[in-house]
């Protein structure tokens, strides 16, 4: 099987990355870990890195330099890195990253690991956009969501977040959980309530 459009931009990176020992860890998270896990393919402007240990410092830096916005492998491959600062994405916690196998196996100086589908979907409840919609949908639509487990892993991350003043936000998180629910997987919405220690 050939390449998607995203595999081959990591494998761009890679090839002018110089080797790494040991490999540096790409922990992919949004869209484009839908798409490296599944045969799922939408237009993306970005890949979204989740900037935790080692990508951080100058490896960042040298990654942004290469694969940025506006880069030269931006420009081929209209697709561009965004380094995500760890505390910014709504994951549970802690978050799930699968190895992309086919992938690792072509590649000398970085192992990818793709954010598992149902923690996409929770990360996604944050921004809820139309294109989050739409990839939540998709994977409800190919039955890669199950109810209770998705319930499970939105109570994880709102527990990091109802701990300081990210709380107030989670109250329209679970109103576009009730939307998944209801939209994609009919079934009845889950009811939250923040804990009486938030700070809403």
């Amino acid at each position: 099987m050939s390449p998607t459009p995203i595999e081959r931009f990591l494998q761009a990176i890679d090839e002018q990355w110089p080797e790494t020992e040991p490999r540096i860890p790409f922990r992919v998270l949004g869209s484009t870990a839908l798409m490296l896990q599944t045969a799922y393919i939408r237009g993306t402007k970005d890949s979204d890195v989740l900037g935790v240990d080692p990508i951080i410092g100058k490896v960042a830096q040298d990654l942004l330099a290469l694969a940025g916005k506006d880069t030269a492998l931006h420009r081929k491959h209209h697709v561009y890195l965004d380094v995500v600062g760890s505390g910014v994405p709504f994951l549970p916690h802690p978050p799930k990253w699968n190895q992309v196998r086919e992938l690792n196996a072509r590649l000398r100086s970085f192992e990818v690991l793709a954010l598992d589908i149902p923690d996409v979907v929770v990360s996604k409840l944050k921004r809820f956009h139309d294109n989050d919609k739409a990839d939540i949908k998709a994977m409800t639509d190919r039955n890669l969501v199950d109810h209770a487990y998705l319930v499970e892993r939105f109570l994880s991350a709102a527990d990091v977040f109802s701990m300081d003043a990210r709380a107030q936000h989670l109250t329209r998180y679970a109103e576009n959980l009730n939307w998944v629910e209801r939209e994609c997987l009919g079934v009845a919405e889950t009811e939250y309530e923040l804990p009486p220690w938030a700070d809403a």
